[in-house]
């Protein structure tokens, strides 16, 4: 599925971890993984990163490091469309700070700009562990069909135990459902229709998939999709959301944020997105 990973590494506390996160990837998905390093070579960062590749890669063949200067988010996406790379490896804070947010971290850069999909890690571990808790996107989009698709494919490559699809009432429906002189029981029996009717999108989606080796729970809840994904991911304590991409942004879209937007500045959990 991503016979090619890279990972953008950038010699802080946590770049161990995440080299150890990118070397189970390439495992399970029996791929090469490209080191991509924004800034000068020097003998002591070699050095450095010699020795802990070997502690966590036994077959240093399958890896190749990168050396680049530039614009860190510029060149990382020029190295990934040069390397045709299917997935880039992200280290990401879960939270941040107001002027982050409108100056735009290298992460969201390469996020919103990536040619292929992205994994934003929030907590890589040394000791890495497989993701047994995931949430996917079921929200009635273009993308989403693909997502899903995607989405289990990751899942049963992962091994991962719980999968659960999101989806949402619309609220202009639920809007409707509740106007009006209607007795509590229309009220009732219009909402669970509706439920139905979303339930139904996923499962339609579902029955031309293979689910092979998945549990997968179809939820349903009525909000803001992007507000109730992170609501949902930290009730069940999940440790990987999945969803698709939003293209075309704007200045004023970082003003008046798009949902993606939304989720990337407090992320619930680690986060896939699928291109």
């Amino acid at each position: 599925m991503y016979s090619k990973v890279a990972l953008a590494i950038a010699f802080s506390p946590r770049m161990e971890a995440l080299i150890a996160e990118a070397r189970r990837l390439i495992g399970i998905f029996q791929g090469e993984l490209v080191l991509i390093h924004v800034g000068v070579k020097t003998p002591e960062l070699e050095s450095t990163l010699n020795e802990i590749l070997k502690r966590h890669c036994s077959d240093l063949k399958r890896i190749k490091t990168i050396w680049k200067e530039g614009k860190p988010a510029k060149t990382i996406l020029k190295t990934c469309e040069e390397e045709q790379v299917n997935l880039l490896v992200l280290g990401a804070l879960k939270k941040e700070g107001l002027l982050t947010y409108y100056l735009g971290s290298i992460a969201r850069k390469v996020i919103r700009k990536s040619p292929c999909s992205v994994l934003t890690l929030i907590d890589p571990k040394i000791e890495t562990t497989r993701f047994s808790k995931v949430v996917i996107n079921g929200t009635q989009l273009e993308v989403t069909p693909r997502v899903i698709e995607k989405g289990l494919k990751f899942c049963q490559v992962e091994g991962a135990g719980q999968i659960h699809i999101l989806n949402e009432i619309k609220l202009y429906g639920l809007q409707m459902a509740t106007a009006g002189e209607g007795s509590e029981d229309e009220v009732s029996t219009t909402r669970r229709k509706l439920v139905q009717e979303e339930i139904k999108y996923v499962q339609e989606i579902l029955d031309g998939l293979d689910q092979t080796g998945l549990r997968i729970n179809i939820k349903v809840t009525a909000g803001k999709w992007a507000v109730e994904l992170v609501r949902y991911c930290e009730s069940i304590e999940a440790d990987l959301l999945i969803m698709g991409d939003e293209n075309g942004y704007s200045f004023i879209d970082r003003i008046f944020p798009h949902d993606l937007e939304d989720i990337l500045s407090e992320l619930p959990c680690n986060l896939l997105i699928v291109k």
